[in-house]
């Protein structure tokens, strides 16, 4: 074989397998239901994570946290079709209905709208006008419940763990590091955990990826130094 031939037939098996990389689906959707622990600004609580078939190629994927006169509840259904997940809309809310709950945690609820017809993104509720939108969708968009399942996703296939996440009528770049492997504890068994953190001033996001597991064993938000939210993963099924 030639020089130049054999040069034209490595070029042609590298854009085969590059073909063949970007021609694999996504991750398998399965639906999932997830008990978590949960310390919601210092209250325990109980957390539930969940997603279920909402009809025609629909996910519904949900948080409900709750616990000593606190709820937090995030919901937001997406597609899967043709290997891309995109929201289709979204529910925020959280309350605090006695004692210091109605002291910490400020009651809340806001709506989101994702039309990818128009490639708009719309919210609406307890929400600033300046922030209503309409904010401009690109191909990958996501919102911050979403980025749960894209980690689990990208972490096992080692794929860039950078997305746009499109929420409150903003538009951020939310970029992971993996910081290292760790043993965790997940309902009273050992597990090996992949650590993966991203740091935005004064917050930071602290994600534990345990293989095989549809979602984080761990997450931990902090703000100015202190936890807000800590789930640790208890049973899934």
């Amino acid at each position: 074989m030639t020089p130049t031939r054999r040069m034209f037939s490595r070029r042609a098996a590298f854009a085969a397998v590059m073909f063949a990389a970007a021609a694999m689906p996504a991750m398998a959707v399965e639906p999932f239901s997830a008990d978590y622990q949960a310390n919601y600004m210092g209250m325990q609580a109980t957390g539930k994570m969940t997603l279920e078939p909402a009809g025609a190629n629909r996910w519904k994927y949900s948080l409900d946290v709750g616990g000593m006169g606190a709820q937090m509840l995030q919901t937001t259904t997406f597609d899967a079709q043709g290997g891309q997940w995109r929201p289709i809309s979204s529910v925020d809310s959280q309350q605090g209905n006695s004692g210091l709950a109605a002291m910490l945690v400020k009651k809340k609820s806001v709506n989101a709208s994702y039309d990818w017809g128009k490639g708009e993104a719309r919210w609406t509720g307890d929400i600033k006008p300046d922030r209503a939108g309409p904010v401009k969708l690109q191909a990958g968009d996501m919102d911050g419940m979403m980025m749960n399942l894209a980690l689990v996703r990208d972490v096992a296939a080692g794929n860039p763990l950078s997305y746009r996440l499109v929420e409150d009528g903003r538009v951020r770049q939310q970029t992971f590091t993996v910081a290292g492997r760790e043993t965790i504890d997940v309902g009273g068994r050992q597990q090996q955990a992949t650590r993966v953190v991203r740091e935005d001033g004064n917050r930071q996001i602290t994600a534990w990826i345990v293989a095989g597991m549809p979602v984080p064993a761990r997450i931990l938000q902090r703000r100015d130094g202190r936890d807000h939210i800590d789930l640790k993963l208890t049973a899934v099924r």
